[in-house]
């Protein structure tokens, strides 16, 4: 299942499943999650492996996802 939205300004993009795989983030729901900021550049990047890990900036809005969908 895919979701998209807005948080504070930043454009994420999630594809999550019903149950936790060895491919999602930790072991969860989450096999891919990308967040764009307001100049459109890609904060965060997670595709079955991190390509782009969250920034301290990025991290509570990262965490928030994380928490709703993981």
């Amino acid at each position: 299942m895919w979701i998209e939205g807005k948080i504070n300004g930043y454009e994420y993009f999630i594809k999550h499943f019903d149950e936790g795989s060895q491919f999602g983030i930790n072991g969860g729901r989450i096999s891919k999650l990308a967040i764009r900021d307001q100049k459109g550049r890609w904060v965060v990047n997670y595709d079955r492996g991190w390509d782009i890990r969250p920034s301290k900036e990025v991290k509570p809005i990262y965490d928030e996802l994380i928490k709703k969908y993981n």
